[in-house]
């Protein structure tokens, strides 16, 4: 039975990434205002099924707070729209006298999406690969498979409304580790926005595709001596809490400054925290972490009753977040890793440098190049604490769960964040379209390069067709009619056609009525072996008329002059400038 859900996983990824692959061709080649036209009409559509996609959200996995999921849907389908939209992502993006620079989309995007953000994010990866005119294939977590689908059709019914190819958007139904593998190592796939657990990003890297993976977030928060204590900790609670600390970005560890300490202990306690006794943090210690020492999914998301309820503790009602004294990190302290539910390690240092330190230490146990928050009233302390930090991210006096995410700073708004080098990603930005899409620079010479062999001089171009004379086919405003004729001539050998010449004609002569004409050849004169006319014989008459056979700018300029008609037959050579300049002024007569 699993091997035949794998197969059946597998042939899902083919068949849906070749149908986006085919889908996004065309996208690539819509103009800024339709592309934003289909983003504005689904982040509309999501934002309008925010709370329901939420609640499913919630029922489906189980994890976190329904009203919380709608603000993360609302965040996804609003502020980072609202962010981006402006952004040019067709043609040329920036220019200056010295570089010019042209967007070009990436192709398929293979997004994977958690089960604890599993709405929001594909809301964010949807928007962003569109935006960035690629396609995008999802691979949603099994647990969260029906939301996840759920909001996919959402999206995918509002664009394609705006003119959206219909495979442009991919959602797998059956989602397997086979499955999400062969999506990441299909040929037609151009990146990969990986967003799970260290397994998941590893293998995303190893597939061979650029990708852009983001790893857990063990995130130490340093309550500073000199910080606004109330504040700090209303900001710690109030992101620790949100959707029940499903955020990779949501603080996992208090670390105190001596001085404070009783001061942030009563105010975590009058803030509606619970401290643990010794006891009761090493019960809750054995329901937190697997005998493997990782995280157990049976608490991720859930409220802080649930998990009481587990570890066979009682708390007061209503306590919001649970905090344990902590000695040490690592293995042997297993409330020190992330824990992605209300519950905060606490540590007690003494000095800015041993906060710095004791924070290096939780980063390096899970959290490396994510994010790190510091409360403190010094900007000098800020900016020291940041520079020592392997984060991606600092936040000062203000949530982390907001503040990394760009919600509650001027970081751009985003679900996906980059760990950097530290957590052996790509890059530590919050990505966004500008990483779908593959920029080419014009660049134009700044500072000439010495060459030990000069350029040599410049001399007229040589004429494309040899001429048999040095004289000009037009020299000083008249018509070298000689050269016209030999040049048709060699057009007409080129063609195949055997253009004997005829005897030249005489030149134009203005006859006693004013009109121009050129005297007749002899009808003896050669012909063609189609028997067509030579092109210098007189087309006709009518009227006591005679045709022309070639016409100059010159000649209509007189024409316009003394009011009169230039006669010509289909046959008639007209320079481009002298048709210009005549028929306007309604100059020729046809015979």
């Amino acid at each position: 039975m699993s091997v035949d859900k794998d197969l059946v996983s597998v042939q899902q990824a083919r068949d849906l990434v070749e149908a986006a692959h085919r889908a996004q061709a065309e996208v690539a080649q819509f103009d800024q205002s339709k592309i934003d036209r289909i983003c504005e009409a689904m982040a509309k559509a999501a934002l309008r099924e925010a709370a329901r996609l939420g609640a499913m959200a919630v029922e489906e996995t189980g994890y976190g707070v329904p009203d919380d999921k709608r603000e993360k849907n609302r965040f996804a389908a609003e502020d980072v729209w609202n962010y981006f939209r402006g952004l040019r992502t067709k043609g040329v993006v920036s220019e200056s006298k010295d570089v010019v620079e042209i967007a070009s989309p990436r192709g398929v995007v293979a997004g994977i999406i958690p089960s604890t953000n599993p709405t929001s994010t594909a809301i964010f990866k949807i928007l962003i690969s569109i935006k960035s005119r690629n396609a995008v294939v999802l691979s949603p977590h099994p647990s969260a498979a029906k939301c996840i689908n759920e909001t996919a059709r959402v999206m995918k019914e509002a664009g394609v409304n705006e003119g959206l190819p219909a495979d442009a958007i991919g959602c797998m139904t059956s989602a397997t580790i086979e499955g999400t593998e062969a999506l990441m190592k299909h040929k037609q796939t151009a990146v990969i926005l990986a967003t799970g657990g260290i397994g998941l990003v590893r293998a995303a890297y190893s597939s061979g595709k650029p990708a852009f993976g983001v790893g857990p977030g063990n995130v130490p928060v340093c309550i500073e001596r000199s910080a606004d204590v109330p504040k700090a900790v209303q900001d710690i609670l109030t992101g620790k809490c949100f959707d029940n600390g499903t955020i990779c970005a949501s603080e996992q560890a208090v670390v105190c400054d001596a001085p404070i300490e009783m001061t942030v202990r009563e105010q975590f306690k009058a803030q509606g925290a619970h401290f643990l006794s010794q006891a009761d943090s090493e019960k809750l210690a054995k329901v937190v972490a697997t005998p493997q020492r990782s995280l157990n999914p049976g608490i991720v998301g859930r409220s802080v009753e649930v998990i009481a309820k587990l570890a066979g503790i009682t708390v007061p009602p209503g306590t919001r977040c649970l905090i344990a004294d902590v000695a040490g990190v690592g293995r042997d302290y297993p409330l020190s890793m992330e824990k992605l539910s209300p519950i905060l390690a606490f540590y007690v240092v003494d000095g800015l440098p041993a906060c710095i330190q004791r924070s290096q230490q939780i980063l390096g146990y899970g959290g490396m190049g994510h994010t790190a928050g510091i409360h403190t009233r010094s900007r000098e302390a800020a900016v020291q604490f940041g520079a020592d930090m392997p984060a991606s991210r600092i936040t000062v006096n203000t949530p982390t769960t907001h503040g990394a995410i760009g919600f509650s700073t001027a970081l751009p708004p985003s679900m996906t964040l980059g760990c950097g080098s530290w957590g052996g990603n790509v890059t530590s930005d919050n990505v966004g379209p500008l990483h779908l899409m593959d920029i080419k620079r014009v660049a134009f010479e700044t500072r000439p390069v010495k060459s030990v062999r000069p350029a040599a001089s410049t001399s007229p171009r040589p004429s494309t067709v040899p001429t048999p004379s040095r004289e000009p086919a037009i020299a000083g405003g008249k018509i070298n009619r000689q050269q016209i004729a030999a040049i048709v001539d060699r057009f007409l050998a080129g063609k195949g056609v055997d253009a004997t010449p005829s005897p030249l004609p005489k030149p134009p002569v203005e006859s006693e009525a004013g009109s121009m004409y050129t005297a007749p050849v002899s009808e003896t004169s050669p012909r063609p072996a189609n028997g067509s006319s030579v092109v210098t014989k007189p087309s006709g008459s009518a009227n006591g008329h005679k045709a022309v056979d070639f016409v100059s700018e010159d000649d209509v300029r007189r024409a316009i002059q003394k009011g009169e008609k230039i006669y010509v037959t289909p046959k008639t050579i007209i320079t481009p400038a002298a048709r210009d300049m005549g028929e306007p002024a309604e100059v020729f007569a046809k015979v």
